[in-house]
């Protein structure tokens, strides 16, 4: 079996078109078709339903996706593993992290090309569930996601922050005189949120419920910045992590407001997958999160 038909198998999963899977692997359609049928033949089943275009993975298809991600990702442990004796890590390094802690990965990242000089930074945002899914499969060298919150299996784990929540509503949409504001007032107010994909919207949820309250969003996205976006017009309030507020400081047109009564904080980290022994690039990350955590202690 050719490892480059298992790429080309991964990269039609991913792209979910023929085209762009070609151009993700660096070789023309008709080379990937070629090595997909050829995949099909070796194993005698049919993993891809096409009728001149990609319709989607057949029932045997996505049996067989998460061990193909497993063999690639094995082969590219194992080919790191050889160099990490004789030279320092090098290459691409794919950081993954939920859309809540993308405002702390400057830093984590600033300490990890610092100490590893041959390395390049790669971020991805994804959801939670998707970050470990992709730790297990080794598409991701390390996320950055919640620690306590639905947490990750088969992880090591750093601490990098304690998130806490703030309410954004625009200048001159009501909320001058206010130093806090309640959740009852929050879930009342034009409300712009994540989608329920995403840990920080069920986290919020929770609180919601916990005060008694169910919200129903005007608006949902899947990223703070659409958030923002809707927010800045002046129809809209959301909720963000603090750490954002941070990130748009001296900002004039928005207001950020913590809780009257604040949520329990929620651990956010790096976490990289527990194997022994551990990879170079896991092993650098750690290292990276470790100074972070140190400088944020001090």
């Amino acid at each position: 079996m050719q490892l480059q038909h298992l790429r080309y198998f991964t990269a039609l999963a991913r792209e979910r078109h023929f085209a762009s899977a070609a151009a993700a692997c660096g070789v023309s359609q008709p080379t990937l078709s070629a090595g997909l049928v050829a995949l099909e033949q070796e194993l005698g089943k049919r993993l891809v339903d096409r009728d001149r275009r990609f319709i989607g993975l057949t029932e045997q298809g996505v049996a067989i996706l998460p061990w193909a991600e497993q063999v690639l990702g094995a082969v590219r442990g194992l080919s790191q593993a050889a160099e990490a004796l004789s030279v320092a890590p090098q290459g691409e390094f794919r950081l993954a992290a939920i859309p809540a802690a993308l405002a702390l990965v400057g830093r984590l990242g600033d300490r990890l090309l610092q100490d590893n000089p041959g390395l390049t930074l790669s971020v991805h945002s994804d959801t939670a569930r998707e970050i470990q899914r992709g730790l297990a499969a080794n598409a991701f060298d390390a996320g950055v996601t919640y620690l306590d919150h639905e947490p990750a299996a088969n992880v090591l784990s750093v601490a990098l922050h304690e998130e806490q929540y703030l309410f954004v509503a625009r200048k001159g949409a009501g909320f001058e005189v206010d130093a806090a504001v309640s959740w009852k007032r929050a879930a009342g107010s034009r409300l712009c949120l994540l989608h329920q994909g995403m840990q920080f919207r069920r986290i919020l949820d929770r609180h919601f419920a916990e005060h008694g309250l169910s919200v129903i969003p005007t608006a949902i996205a899947d990223s703070y910045v659409s958030l923002l976006s809707l927010v800045r017009s002046g129809g809209f309030t959301t909720i963000v992590p603090a750490s954002y507020a941070q990130l748009m400081a001296g900002l004039e047109w928005c207001r950020f407001l913590p809780f009257a009564e604040p949520a329990p904080a929620r651990r956010v980290g790096l976490v990289v997958v527990g194997r022994d022994p551990l990879g170079p690039m896991a092993g650098a990350a750690l290292l990276a999160a470790q100074a972070v955590a140190r400088d944020n202690a001090g």
